[in-house]
C-alpha cells in the first residue's frame, strides 16, 4: 500500500478499499461489517477486538483503511490511532464512536485520524465517511458538527478558551498506563505490551497518582471511567 488506496491493473476496475474493523463488541463488528461489505468498492479484510490487535493487524499490511472504536480494551482508538500514524503514515483512519465529545474529537483530528462518525448515524453516514477519508478529505458527520458548534458557542458565552482542546493533563504515555493499570494489568503485563520495564510502570503509576492526586487503582479507575477511556 503507497498511497492508502488498493493498486489496481491497468484497464481493469479499482480493487476495493481494504478495511480493518477494530471494536470490541462483536455485534457492533458484525452489523458494520454489513453495510461496508454491501458496497462494491470496500470490503472487510480483517477485524480486530481491540486497540492493540488493530495496531498487530494493520502492520501485518494489506489495509488501506483503518475504522476504529474509541473505547475499547489494553489500547483506545485514540491511542491505536496515534500508533498507527507513526509506523503506518499512508493509512487512512477513521474514528467511529458513540461519544459526540469535543475533546474526542479534536484528539482523534491530532491522533491522525482523517474522519469521524457517530455510530448513532452509521447506517447513514459510515460509507460516505469511508470513501471522504480514503480520498483523503477530512470528514465530521452533521450530529457531530452541531456538538462541536453547540460547544464553541456554549464557551463563548461563558468567556473559556476557544482554541480546541485544554491542556492535557497527563502525558500520551501516561495516558496508556493509566488505562492498563486500570483494566487490572500487572505492571510486568503492562510493561510487556509496550516494551518497557516493569520498573517503569510503576514509576508512571506513582507518578500518575501524585499528579492526579490520587490514593489506589480505584480512584484511577473511577478517574480513567469518567475520562471515557474504559466503558463503565
Amino acid at each position: 500500500m503507497a498511497d492508502g488506496t488498493a493498486s489496481a491493473a491497468p484497464g481493469s476496475a479499482p480493487s476495493p478499499t481494504r478495511v480493518l474493523l477494530a471494536d470490541d463488541h462483536t455485534l457492533v463488528r458484525r452489523g458494520v461489517r454489513l453495510i461496508l461489505d454491501g458496497e462494491p468498492d470496500l470490503t472487510v479484510v480483517a477485524e480486530a477486538g481491540d486497540g492493540a490487535e488493530a495496531v498487530e493487524r494493520a502492520r501485518a499490511g494489506d489495509i488501506d483503511l483503518a475504522v476504529l472504536d474509541v473505547a475499547m480494551p489494553r489500547m483506545t482508538g485514540l491511542q491505536a490511532a496515534r500508533e498507527l500514524s507513526r509506523r503506518l503514515p499512508a493509512l487512512r483512519i477513521l474514528i467511529l464512536t458513540m461519544y459526540d465529545n469535543e475533546q474526542y474529537f479534536f484528539e482523534a483530528l491530532k491522533a491522525g485520524a482523517g474522519g469521524y462518525v457517530l455510530k448513532s448515524v452509521a447506517d447513514r453516514d459510515l460509507v460516505e465517511a469511508c470513501r471522504a477519508v480514503v480520498r483523503d478529505e477530512p470528514f465530521i458527520c452533521p450530529g457531530a458538527e452541531r456538538a462541536l458548534v453547540r460547544s464553541y458557542l456554549d464557551r463563548l458565552h461563558r468567556g473559556d478558551g476557544v482554541d480546541g482542546l485544554s491542556e492535557r493533563p497527563i502525558t500520551e504515555r501516561e495516558e496508556e498506563i493509566l488505562k492498563l493499570v486500570a483494566e487490572g494489568h500487572t505492571f510486568r503485563e503492562i510493561g510487556a505490551l509496550l516494551f518497557i520495564s516493569a520498573k517503569t510502570v510503576e514509576r508512571h503509576r506513582a507518578n500518575l497518582l501524585h499528579k492526579l492526586g490520587m490514593r489506589d487503582r480505584l480512584e484511577l479507575t473511577r478517574y480513567v471511567i469518567r475520562a471515557g477511556l474504559i466503558d463503565p
